[in-house]
């Protein structure tokens, strides 16, 4: 009998040291229900974290974890209340949820009274007064969130955003963001979504019409997935578009609808799931839910929910805190009775102090507020090849879908991922290969031009021309393919006074196309609104004008190669120096000799160097054939050296531009700049309409320019074409000048022999591809374009479109002989010189006889004439003098003694 004692005792004991040392710790769990799902995914993580705590003895080796469930409806504070006292009287450690507002207030202000720790994982707005110093939660700090929403918006360098948000506490989240325009050069609009309603068509209908493309969505997963198929029917879904979710489980939408759209999409992930553990229980997580009850449509199949990762590192986070707790009892509370758990604070702190690295990294709290302030945001984005469904064995298959583009720290910032690095620097081929891009053109000579063919042409082989090879090159280069459509209004691209734009710029803004391939200029006006790549060609505004016509070389055109001016200061200067010769010679002795060399005592001395001769001798030196007359003094030689150094310039000169006078057709232009339009109106000058010709003009400041633009404006209707094919018909057919592009002109002048460029350049711009402002496409164009320029390939095909026949006429153009039309005025000048020399001739005759009247007094006609008759029948230049003075005396005295005879014998007759 006392043997048998003795062993019950032992039994007892021992029964005793096992209950002892297997410890049971109750956690409560209140989770609100919703119409849509059986369980709510909170709670299937609550489950799924003790299962795993209990099944996993080594951070629980001697303690038993068992939990108390309560499900409550919606917005019902009061059954909350009651269910949360329920549980306190059983003995929990802990208690999680409920997760809306109102429900949690109530809840919170019975664990704050019991000290027992209330556990969150959803965000709520913190206490004014600060008295919840029982609560945790583990859901990101919500400044924390504002800032990285700030930080993210700045990373991309956006000007302008549109803000959309579901609830108030959207504007809590948002408060940093909305504070930015006061710091940063940012535009922000702000919109609802309506309460209670999940059709936001008219409100992205109107985003739409504002052409708002940078949007951020701050609403639940249910919202965005519901947004997400809204947007796709809208159109919305395009690489144009920018979104940017707030919700930390976009990552865990099914997005394979959206697979090939393009769109541009942001947004944050809290789990770390390149952690390779994290990957494991995911996986656990996913072959669980695939068995169960199918989740709700919007998620990927097994997809685990940041609300259910935290609710699981929060149950981890208890189990962590009560393995360091130690002879730790949990007792029956009443919350009628108002007496606390007297171990609450106790455990309020060591779980304040534990620290683990859960599914959403590592957990520290903060031991003021029990608020999680350190932690880790991923900002994902969507690949630009769109979504996959492919899943590599071994691996996650949310790296297939999204890309980690930056780490965000809520103490340290944003920081780069090398692999998005490496993403950045990936070919460019990478985003365009294999999608359509619409490309919008116009039709301008050799850009783009109908292609003619005897067959019917459909699609791109209608078109052909420089823009077309230049776009073919870009295909090949990024891998797209493209649909080439001509603009609907035949214009480049100009804004009205209200605003509006025309043309291809229009269709870029309204995203009716991806790509302008055009002669279109970049100009300061359009790239407000659209985007452009680098200049793929360099030009300039030029006058396209009739060449004039040619006016060949008058009959004077050997005085041509001199000026007027220099025509009459030589006559100036060959009459000054035959002046200062002649007073030089006068004035010097060695120009003074006596003439009769036979007879030295001769008192006569003579100067060869008389006004007459000095003249001679100028006139001599200028025609290159000298005189007889040579200096001999020293002065009057510098004078003579000087004048033949003189005269030797001039007739090189002369000489020089002789040849082109005579020869060259000279072209008479009646303008030869844009100064020359500005100054007169009698040729009319206008642009094509509506193009970055006419806007220069239109928007230029320079008084030239302005006064040319106040031209055209005035006379819109004539002024300003349609096309250039209208303005070249102009210009051919009637006085008028056109502006346009110097690429054009060139293009324009080569198969056009009628047709010039006058002037240089007024301007310097370039031709680019336009994309929508945004666009992802322009900085792969750009960095194709230069890859063309430096093959030389864009030379080759301007030089393959622009080359044309030429102008046989001018550019062959041979010497040819000169005829009377070039040189008859050299013939004029000698007959002058004859008909003066025998005028000249006859006056000295006539002169030289009345000296000799004046010496004998009496010369008869007759012996005159026979004077003159000897002169001109003397062949060998030698003749008999003319008589002697005495016989002439004689003569004279018999003549005048005649004449007194007469004139006595009419005094008689005369007198009475």
């Amino acid at each position: 009998m006392g043997d048998t004692k003795r062993l019950f005792f032992r039994l007892l004991l021992a029964a005793q040291l096992c209950l002892s040392s297997t410890q049971v710790l109750r956690i409560g769990g209140i989770f609100e229900t919703r119409e849509s799902e059986l369980v709510s995914m909170d709670e299937l993580a609550f489950k799924f974290a003790v299962n795993n705590i209990n099944r996993n003895k080594s951070l629980m080796p001697n303690t038993t974890l068992t939990y108390d469930i309560q499900r409550i409806n919606l917005f019902d504070g009061f059954e909350a209340s009651r269910r949360v006292c329920d549980q306190l009287a059983l003995g929990v450690v802990a208690v999680f949820g409920p997760s809306h507002s109102s429900s949690v207030s109530a809840v919170q202000s019975i664990c704050n009274a019991l000290e027992v720790p209330h556990i969150q994982t959803r965000w709520k707005h913190p206490s004014v007064d600060n008295k919840d110093t029982f609560f945790i939660n583990l859901y990101p700090e919500y400044t924390a969130i504002a800032r990285a929403i700030l930080d993210v918006v700045t990373f991309f360098k956006w000007r302008k955003l549109t803000v959309v948000y579901e609830d108030g506490t959207g504007l809590m989240r948002l408060q940093e963001l909305i504070k930015a325009p006061a710091k940063f050069n940012l535009k922000i609009k702000i919109r609802q979504l309506t309460p209670g309603n999940q059709d936001a068509r008219p409100l992205l209908k109107e985003l739409k019409k504002d052409k708002e493309f940078f949007i951020l969505f701050d609403c639940s997963y249910r919202m965005a997935s519901e947004l997400l198929k809204q947007l796709s029917s809208m159109g919305m879904m395009t690489e144009y578009y920018h979104f940017f979710f707030t919700t930390l489980d976009l990552f865990a939408l099914d997005l394979e609808p959206f697979r090939y759209s393009g769109v541009n999409m942001t947004g944050f992930r809290l789990l770390n799931v390149d952690d390779p553990r994290v990957a494991s229980t995911m996986d656990k997580w996913a072959m669980e839910r695939l068995q169960g009850p199918k989740q709700e449509s919007g998620l990927l199949d097994g997809i685990m929910t940041t609300d259910a990762a935290l609710m699981y590192d929060a149950v981890f986070m208890v189990a962590v805190a009560s393995q360091r707790a130690t002879q730790m009892t949990v007792s029956s509370l009443q919350c009628h009775r108002h007496k606390p758990w007297r171990f609450g604070p106790r455990f309020m702190n060591l779980f304040k102090e534990a620290q683990w690295d859960g599914l959403t990294g590592h957990i520290v709290l903060n031991k003021t507020d029990g608020l999680r302030r350190d932690f880790d945001l991923d900002i994902i984005s969507l690949k630009e090849d769109g979504t996959s469904r492919v899943i590599v064995e071994g691996g996650s298959p949310l790296t297939k879908r999204w890309i980690k583009i930056a780490v965000w720290n809520s103490y340290r910032g944003m920081n780069l991922t090398e692999k998005s690095k490496r993403e950045n620097n990936n070919n460019v081929t990478d985003s365009l290969a294999n999608r359509t891009l619409i490309v919008t053109t116009i039709l301008e000579n050799p850009y783009v031009m109908q292609r003619k063919s005897d067959k019917e042409l459909i699609g791109n082989d209608r078109y052909e021309g420089y823009c077309l090879d230049l776009l073919k090159e870009l295909s090949n280069i990024l891998g797209f393919t493209y649909e080439v459509r001509l603009v609907g209004d035949g214009k480049y691209g100009a804004q009205n006074d209200k605003g509006e734009w025309n043309g291809m710029v229009r269709e870029l803004i309204d995203h009716v196309a991806d790509l302008a391939v055009a002669p279109l200029t970049i100009t300061y006006v359009r790239e407000k609104v659209i985007d452009f790549s680098k200049p793929f060609m360099t030009l300039g505004i030029s006058i396209l004008y009739r060449k004039p016509n040619g006016t060949n070389p008058g009959v004077f055109s050997f005085l041509n190669p001199l000026s007027p001016d220099i025509w009459m200061y030589v006559l100036l200067a060959c009459t000054g120096v035959s002046c200062v010769l002649f007073v030089i010679a006068r004035f010097t002795p060695y120009e003074w000799y006596n003439p009769h060399q036979c007879n030295p005592s001769s008192t006569l001395i003579q100067n060869n160097f008389t006004l007459l001769n000095s003249f001679w001798f100028g006139v001599g030196a200028l025609m290159r054939q000298g005189s007889e007359l040579m200096p001999k003094a020293l002065s009057t030689r510098i004078v003579g050296g000087i004048w033949w150094f003189f005269t030797l310039i001039i007739i090189s000169s002369y000489t020089a531009n002789l040849a082109a006078f005579l020869t060259v057709e000279r072209m008479d232009a009646p303008i030869d700049s844009a100064d020359d339009l500005a100054k007169q109106t009698r040729i009319e000058y206008g642009a094509v309409r509506d193009g970055s010709t006419m806007t220069f003009f239109k928007k230029s400041k320079i008084s030239t320019y302005e006064k040319m633009w106040a031209f055209m404006s005035s006379r819109k209707n004539t002024a300003l074409v349609k096309n250039n094919r209208e303005g070249i018909t102009r210009v051919l057919t009637t006085d008028y000048a056109m502006l346009m592009e110097s690429t054009s002109i060139e293009y324009i002048s080569q198969r056009n022999c009628n047709l010039t460029q006058i002037g240089g350049l007024i301007d310097s711009k370039g031709y680019g591809v336009g994309t929508p402002i945004g666009s992802p496409y322009r900085d792969k164009v750009t960095i194709a374009i230069l890859q063309l320029q430096e093959e030389g390939k864009l030379h080759m095909m301007k030089e393959k479109w622009w080359r044309g026949n030429g102008c046989p006429e001018e550019d062959n153009k041979e010497a040819s002989a000169l005829g009377v039309e070039n040189i008859g005025g050299i013939f004029i000048v000698l007959a002058a010189g004859l008909v003066l020399s025998v005028f000249v001739a006859i006056g000295e005759f006539i002169y030289k006889a009345r000296k000799n009247a004046d010496i004998e007094e009496c010369v008869s006609f007759s012996s005159r004439m026979e004077e003159l008759g000897m002169s001109l029948q003397c062949y060998k230049g030698i003749r008999r003098r003319s008589r002697p003075h005495s016989e002439a005396r004689t003569a004279c005295v018999l003549c005048q003694s005649k004449r007194t005879a007469k004139r006595e014998g009419s005094r008689r007759d005369s007198s009475p």
